[in-house]
C-alpha cells in the first residue's frame, strides 16, 4: 500500500539533488566571476603600466633626438674644442695615396690650453710643429694641472690650441 507519505519520501532525494545542483552551479558562477574580475583588474593595471612605460620611452626618444640633432652635435663638439676636418687623403689597397691631406683649421680661435709640460704627452698630440726641436718630457711625478710649483714658464714651443685634430 502506497500512500501519500510514500510518494513524499520518494521525492525528497530528487528535490535535494536539484537543490544541490543549483547551489553548485551558483557557487561555480561566483568563482568564475571572481576569477574574471581578478583578470580584469590585472589587465587594467598592466594597461596603466604600459601607458607609463610608453610615455617614458617617448620622453627618452625625444632626449636622444635632441642630443643627436646636427646643431646640438656641432655645439657640443665646439665646446670640446673639436674643429671640422680638413681635406682627407685616402690610401688604396695597393698602397697608393689618393688626394691631398689638409690641416683642419678652426673658424673661431679656441681657448688656449694651459702650458703644462705633461699635457702634450698625456693627450698624445704633438706639441711642436714639424721641423721644431723636440721638447723634453716631464718627469713621471709631475702634476697634471699646473700648480704654484709648476707655474714657471718653460722655453720652447707651446701646445697647439686645437686638441680636436
Amino acid at each position: 500500500m502506497r500512500g501519500p507519505a510514500a510518494g513524499q519520501a520518494a521525492r525528497t532525494p530528487f528535490v535535494l539533488l536539484v537543490v544541490a545542483l543549483l547551489a553548485g552551479g551558483l557557487i561555480s558562477l561566483l568563482l568564475l566571476n571572481s576569477a574574471l574580475n581578478e583578470g580584469s583588474f590585472q589587465l587594467s593595471r598592466l594597461k596603466k603600466e604600459t601607458t607609463a612605460l610608453t610615455d617614458e620611452e617617448q620622453a627618452l626618444q625625444r632626449d636622444v633626438d635632441a642630443y643627436s640633432a646636427p646643431d646640438a652635435l656641432q655645439r657640443r663638439a665646439q665646446e670640446l674644442g673639436m674643429v671640422p676636418g680638413g681635406s682627407p687623403a685616402f690610401v688604396g689597397p695597393d698602397g697608393r695615396v689618393t688626394g691631398t691631406a689638409a690641416v683642419a683649421e678652426s673658424a673661431t680661435p679656441a681657448a688656449p690650453l694651459p702650458a703644462s709640460p705633461s699635457a702634450p704627452a698625456a693627450s698624445g698630440i704633438p706639441s711642436a710643429p714639424a721641423g721644431a726641436p723636440p721638447q723634453s718630457e716631464a718627469p713621471p711625478n709631475a702634476p697634471a694641472v699646473p700648480g704654484p710649483a709648476a707655474s714657471s714658464p718653460q722655453p720652447g714651443p707651446q701646445p697647439t690650441p686645437n686638441p680636436g685634430r
